[in-house]
């Protein structure tokens, strides 16, 4: 089960890395296609420049488009990507929690983000739907870990 988490953890913090990369290009130059970008209906570039790939889509009309706290999706994959990592190897139930808990957050993350894809940017994104499997198959893993019987 570790090099499983390992190796999902490593494909987040990629997709991520991709991610912020598109996003960061698409901002200073609104022509960038990136190599996700297959035809129109299928671009990262074009969710990623959305107002739907920072913060959610919920933290601009919260607090603004230049908020602190609107980081984009990518960059809170990668802590989320981190904290898997990090705690993944920790033995006890405050790790387990926590594992699982941001897990969860993470799934009903990509639930709500496949959701925007599919009824209001109506665009089908491969970083996006790949990052969301990569969520659920940890999701997977920290429920198989809570599940087990408690030693600790």
């Amino acid at each position: 089960m570790a090099a499983a988490r390992a190796a999902l953890c490593v494909a987040g913090a990629a997709l991520s890395l991709y991610a912020l990369h598109v996003e960061r290009a698409h901002a200073q130059d609104p022509s960038y296609r990136a190599a996700c970008d297959l035809r129109e209906g299928v671009s990262c570039s074009h969710v990623f420049g959305s107002r739907w790939g920072r913060g959610l889509g919920l933290v601009e009309p919260l607090l603004g488009k230049d908020s602190v706290i609107n980081l984009p999706n990518g960059a809170l994959g990668l802590l989320f990507y981190g904290l898997q990592g990090i705690l993944g190897p920790i033995r006890g139930r405050a790790a387990s929690v926590l594992l699982l808990a941001s897990s969860l957050a993470s799934a009903l993350a990509s639930l709500w983000l496949a959701a925007i894809l599919a009824f209001i940017l109506h665009d089908l994104c491969l970083v996006c739907l790949t990052s969301y499997g990569v969520n659920l198959l940890l999701l997977r893993l920290n429920l198989r870990r809570w599940r087990r019987p408690k030693t600790d």
